[in-house]
């Protein structure tokens, strides 16, 4: 007798295991994803709000002392809050601290970038991360360490470079040495500057020349470039917004730097051309100088430089973001 098992259709779905029930992991994740969103948003307001309140505090205590100065806060070459009447002002410390600043960064970019390159596309690894290592770990050496091996090294050998500086170029009245004195002048300043914000400038560079396409990389090659063409063409172009981000940094941190300043220059308030007669000041080493030893004028006249140097910052971080963003702008129109 023929079986009667019933054939089951072909357009029937195998058997398989049950769908497992539905929990709240949806619901859950948008949950996370608010609360993340609330912290961020919470943090970028709060950290506006304590910008905010630092610019009200300095711009309160600054005015206070406007208010007293008898000579023009801008323009006047003294500083002597405690005299009577008093007189101060910021011309010598705005001077020198973009003087010191810039050359800084004229001598520690182009290295900074140099050994970047060198450390992400040239020496071998065995090579490279150990180099790399030193680089990262000088960024951490504390700014005393540096002012003392400024004053203790850096002072007393740099006085046959200004002699030779003098010598070979001081036709160019910037470098004529015209006062007798050791080498504690703008220009150590910015030598040492630069030795500090070499670390930043050049770890920030080698993260994003690492971040470089490899097919850009290889295309170019392909194509029978050299390493050093691949390189213009591939490399420097995708990682320009980074160097000027690396650069900015370091900046920032040259415009700001008090204890090593303050320990290699020898402070006055002449402002003079000739970058290697000693003398000049800047914003944090003239307030880490005179903060202790003043009175209640004259910590408030600190403060207003202090707020200048506050708004001096907030410039050139303006200013960087804002190349940054032109060139992400024309980046994508050529794209």
């Amino acid at each position: 007798m023929a079986s009667t098992t019933p054939i089951e259709p072909l357009d029937s779905p195998p058997p398989g295991p049950a769908a497992p029930p539905v929990t709240g992991s949806t619901s859950t994740g948008r949950a996370g994803d608010k609360i993340f969103l609330g912290l961020s948003r919470g943090s970028g307001i709060l950290l506006l709000v304590i910008m905010a309140s630092i610019a009200a505090f300095l711009t309160y205590r600054a005015a206070i002392a406007i208010s007293k100065d008898e000579g023009n806060f801008l323009t006047t070459f003294d500083w002597n809050p405690a005299g009577d009447p008093p007189v101060f002002g910021i011309a010598v410390l705005l001077f020198g601290t973009i003087v010191s600043s810039v050359i800084a960064m004229v001598i520690a970019v182009p290295i900074a970038v140099g050994i970047a390159l060198f450390i992400s596309h040239y020496a071998p690894r065995r090579l490279a991360t150990p180099i790399a290592y030193v680089v990262d770990l000088l960024a951490a050496v504390p700014s005393i360490i540096y002012g003392i091996w400024g004053a203790l090294f850096l002072v007393p050998y740099l006085e046959g470079l200004n002699l030779w500086l003098d010598d070979f170029f001081g036709w160019t009245y910037i470098f004529e040495k015209t006062e007798v004195g050791v080498a504690r002048s703008l220009f150590t300043v910015g030598i040492l500057l630069a030795i500090m914000i070499l670390p930043i400038v050049t770890s920030v560079s080698r993260e994003v020349f690492l971040q470089v396409p490899r097919m850009n990389e290889e295309a170019a090659l392909a194509l029978g470039a050299t390493r050093w063409e691949v390189i213009r063409m591939s490399v420097l172009p995708f990682g320009r917004s980074g160097v000027i981000s690396a650069s900015m940094l370091g900046l920032g941190r040259a415009l700001g730097e008090t204890m090593a300043v303050a320990t290699v220059l020898s402070p006055s308030f002449v402002i003079s051309a000739h970058l290697l007669n000693p003398g000049g000041g800047t914003f944090a080493q003239n307030i880490a100088a005179k903060f202790d030893e003043a009175n209640e004028l004259g910590r408030d006249a600190l403060i207003a430089s202090g707020l200048v140097l506050f708004i001096l910052t907030l410039l050139v971080n303006g200013a960087a973001r804002l190349i940054i963003a032109r060139r992400k702008e024309y980046s994508g129109a050529n794209a």
